[in-house]
């Protein structure tokens, strides 16, 4: 396919995620002020988005705790740095089988919650952007399902559709690619349509470039995309996003390192990228440029 890049792209950060890297490196951070803080770096340093998970303070885990995603869009709001939130609702969908001969009763770590629930935070804190996985996943765990059923991505798409927050998609397979063309088309994700293609998550789509091209080529002509890979191929994949004529994201949720031996901040992962994108001959747009690309509401937390 003929190259067509975009004269200006947005960088998205994504700050701590949803693992179990809390103990893997210093710069994870985990409490409310140490989340709110790393994004306003990361906005300082280049990025128009930032997409937030929230952790317990004290063991770093994972929490789906609504005071904190409301201290941190609150840190960030009262920041003077610009930028967009964009809050996951991955969160709440987690179903962990017993062995595979006796899979009942589900086993400790289980966190399955109606789609209400899941989207709580978004109730409190209104956030621009929100992800939307369309599709269950198993993450190379034994007896770990990331659990998003069709009905439960519908309810979930309504009351983000009436909340108007911008749905981001987020796709780790073609499948999941086939599934949000659905909600799209009844009208259930509103224009324009904006979606992460995440690659190289086990067991999706990997992180090859015939993989990856076959997801850019499956999607409709008039969606906004943006892309990234795990690990090691973060900053090849700043490239690939942007040859493919789309967007970028890095983080600390999806990369640990700088470079071989060296542990990033995401402020450095965002400089980083920065420096590919502009070396490539195109530029970085800013919050305000996003929000009318996006048509995005900028409002307070309640």
């Amino acid at each position: 396919m003929p190259l067509k890049l975009r004269e200006k792209v947005f960088i998205t950060a994504a700050i701590t995620g949803s693992g179990s890297t809390q103990d893997r490196s210093p710069h994870v951070p985990r409490s409310p002020t140490e989340i709110a803080n790393a994004a306003i770096d990361a906005a300082k340093a280049g990025a128009a988005i930032v997409h937030c998970h929230v952790r317990d303070p004290e063991t770093g885990i994972p929490s789906r705790n609504v005071d904190l995603y409301r201290q941190v869009t609150q840190a960030i709001r009262e920041s003077e740095v610009d930028v967009v939130i964009n809050l996951t609702s991955g969160m709440g969908g987690d179903l962990v089988l017993g062995s595979s001969e006796k899979p009942l009763p589900l086993s400790e770590g289980t966190d399955l919650v109606g789609a209400s629930e899941r989207v709580e935070h978004l109730v409190a804190c209104l956030p621009e952007i929100t992800t939307l996985d369309c599709g269950t996943m198993n993450f190379a765990e034994a007896d770990y399902v990331m659990t998003n059923t069709p009905g439960t991505l519908r309810a979930m798409a309504k009351l983000m559709q009436e909340l108007a927050i911008r749905v981001e998609i987020e796709a780790f397979d073609t499948g999941h690619l086939w599934l949000a063309k659905n909600l799209a088309s009844e009208g259930l994700i509103d224009s324009p349509v904006m979606v992460q293609l995440c690659m190289g998550i086990p067991w999706g789509a990997p992180d090859d470039l015939n993989t990856f091209m076959a997801m850019v080529n499956n999607l409709p002509a008039d969606w906004i995309h943006s892309a990234f890979s795990l690990g090691k191929h973060q900053m090849a994949y700043v490239a690939a996003a942007i040859l493919s004529g789309g967007n970028v994201r890095v983080g600390l949720e999806d990369n640990l390192w700088l470079e071989r031996g060296t542990l990033a901040t995401n402020a450095q992962l965002v400089e980083k990228a920065r420096r590919i994108i502009e070396n490539m001959g195109v530029a970085i747009m800013t919050p305000e440029e996003v929000r009318s690309e996006l048509n995005l509401i900028k409002r307070e937390t309640n």
